[in-house]
């Protein structure tokens, strides 16, 4: 079952740093830096030329205000017009400047991830839970798109901007600015404290999404069984229990948000109440001029929205932090190699598909647990179509995979014409070798696609018709748009059957040199699996196959059966030969034959 995520948000993790997990964007970031850069220069030309305004006010009341010059106040208010306007200009160019680069880096980081799942292995897969997948692929990239676009800019700007109005109100007057800057202490130190409070909740948060959308996921995919079951309550309180959780951690985070914004807003608040009183008592004085109190207090208020942002930007960045924490975890993943590793054809090796001792042992399983296949060896001459059986669980399923390279063997080796399939690129192995799973699985395109999908690029109308023909799926032609007719997702619109009928339509349209068929007929009624048993004898005749099979029907298309009990290889022979030699096979056959004239009674 896919790993819930959530859970590890209460795991004990070693402390990450924000500043370091945030640089790993950096080389997707690169190509577009230098109109990042630009937008924070322009973000901070406009952040100082707002703090110019103060001084054009205390210009103002000291001089043509106090000397009662009507020119001179007019003069003022044009300079405050056309810097208010040139502070709107330059911030509108900085939005400018980054939304484009922005939405290429969003769609970068999307398309790497996308990539990287196309090329993990499948035990990857069986690990996680398809709901987490799906936020790392979209929530956390749009907090990835965000914290680039805001937090990671005015970090800088405000940053700066509190630095230069500091320096400026300090010049205007030391005391009033000691007065201004006294609670930097408790807010620096609440915002260390909040941060690494905050980031624990944030990747909680996170993950907790994660395990919504699986649940929402899965509730859309199989909403017949819950409908077929009346499970919809069951599943509606499992959805609330989630949600709860959701809300419960979303709601520790907005009380801690809330304190972070209480004390930064209070305390300078306050500061600046003080500041007021002490300047009005120093201008009262002497000591002071009006207008530079003006320009103080001007200053100070300017210096309002950088400092209460602080809190908010911190929150953005962790999780923004959490969110590319959560993406390369993804990343970090090692994905399938496009290669070969140590291998090749040995002297005089058989041609044909051959095991040679292969061991396999699921990567999740306990080291001291048995490996599923021990020592297995298997050889299916060229042309020999070769049926798999075996009791529920005994690896059949397992082995298959293990041709296509969907898992990789623990130890020993398979080779396809005398040639160490682990010597082989993927892809040319992959050409060579099609494969059926029981669990047919349909994408929400054509019918046409689906199927050529198993066919090389240049595929046409000839070789689908053939492969529908061959598959006895020429119920697609019947389709309101023929095989252009889109089958939904999952291909749920269509039967059971007709979905089977479609994949092993998919496995022959290439014309494989070897195919790999996981119980192909298993959905099929009696009367259309005897159609497709028949077309498949034509196609078996030119390929070496490889057939699960639970039934009689489906034994007798191959030339000859394999055994598989306690991990091995325990009985070869045609059909009726270990039927006479081997109880166990016999047994099963038994099982078997007993099922099929019940289902066909």
């Amino acid at each position: 079952m896919p790993t819930t995520r959530a859970t590890t948000a209460e795991e004990a993790r070693p402390e990450r740093s924000a500043v370091r997990t945030l640089l790993r964007l950096w080389p997707y970031v690169r190509p577009v830096r230098a109109r990042l850069f630009t937008a924070a220069i322009v973000a901070i030309v406009a952040s100082c030329v707002g703090l110019v305004i103060p001084l054009v006010l205390k210009w103002m009341v000291d001089g043509p205000v106090a000397d009662r010059a009507p020119a001179g106040v007019w003069l003022g208010a044009l300079c405050l017009l056309l810097l208010g306007v040139a502070e709107a200009v330059l911030f509108g160019t900085r939005r400018w400047l980054v939304a484009r680069p922005l939405s290429h880096v969003e769609a970068e980081l999307r398309a790497a991830m996308y990539g990287r799942l196309q090329r993990l292995p499948v035990s990857f897969h069986d690990r996680w839970a398809s709901g987490q997948l799906l936020s790392r692929a979209t929530t956390d990239l749009m907090l990835l798109r965000m914290f680039l676009a805001f937090p990671l800019t005015f970090l800088l700007v405000n940053g700066v901007t509190i630095l230069v109005g500091v320096v400026i109100m300090l010049m205007q007057d030391w005391v009033l600015g000691l007065v201004v800057l006294g609670p930097a202490v408790p807010v620096l130190w609440t915002c260390v404290v909040f941060e690494r409070r905050y980031a624990e909740v944030a990747r909680r948060a996170q993950d907790q999404v994660g395990d919504l959308t699986t649940v929402v996921e899965e509730s859309v995919l199989g909403i017949r069984i819950i409908k077929g079951f009346g499970r919809h309550r069951a599943q509606s309180r499992a959805f609330h229990e989630l949600s709860g959780r959701l809300r419960g951690t979303e709601l520790r985070k907005a009380r801690l948000l809330a304190t972070i914004w209480g004390v930064i807003v209070t305390l300078p608040e306050a500061a600046i109440g003080a500041a007021l009183v002490v300047g009005a008592l120093r201008v009262a004085d002497g000591e002071l001029s009006a207008g530079t109190l003006v320009a103080f207090l001007s200053t100070a208020l300017a210096l309002r929205w950088p400092v209460d942002s602080i809190g908010f930007l911190l929150a953005m960045s962790q999780e923004a932090a959490s969110a590319t924490e959560r993406y390369f975890e993804v990343m970090d993943e090692e994905p399938e190699s496009s290669g070969t590793v140590a291998g090749g054809a040995g002297a005089g090796a058989e041609p044909g598909l051959r095991f040679h001792g292969v061991r396999f042992r699921y990567p999740d399983a306990p080291p001291d647990s048995p490996p599923l296949l021990d020592r297995v060896d298997l050889h299916i001459r060229p042309g020999e179509s070769m049926a798999l059986v075996g009791a529920t669980g005994s690896g059949k399923t397992t082995l298959t995979a293990l041709v296509p390279r969907l898992h990789e063997v623990t130890s020993g080796r398979i080779s396809l014409n005398g040639v160490d399939i682990a010597a082989m690129p993927r892809a040319e192995l992959r050409a060579r070798v099609a494969v059926a799973f029981e669990e047919p699985t349909l994408f929400s395109t054509s019918v046409g696609e689906n199927v050529l999908m198993g066919a090389a690029d240049g595929a046409g109308k000839a070789d689908l018709d053939r492969a529908l023909s061959v598959a006895r799926a020429d119920f697609a032609h019947g389709l309101p748009e023929g095989t252009g007719t889109r089958v939904g997702e999952q291909g749920l619109s269509l039967s059971g059957g007709q979905r089977q009928r479609l994949a092993l339509a998919r496995a022959v349209v290439g014309r494989p040199e070897f195919l790999v068929l996981d119980d192909p007929l298993s959905a099929l009624d009696v009367h259309t699996e005897a159609a497709v048993e028949a077309a498949l004898r034509q196609v078996l005749a030119d390929t070496t196959a490889l057939i699960v099979a639970h039934r009689p029907s489906t034994v007798l298309l191959a030339d000859r059966v394999a055994l598989l009990s306690g991990g091995r290889i325990a009985a070869v022979g045609t059909h009726q030969e270990l039927l006479r030699t081997n109880a166990e096979y016999a047994h099963l056959m038994s099982g078997a034959a007993a099922g099929e004239r019940e289902d066909h009674a």
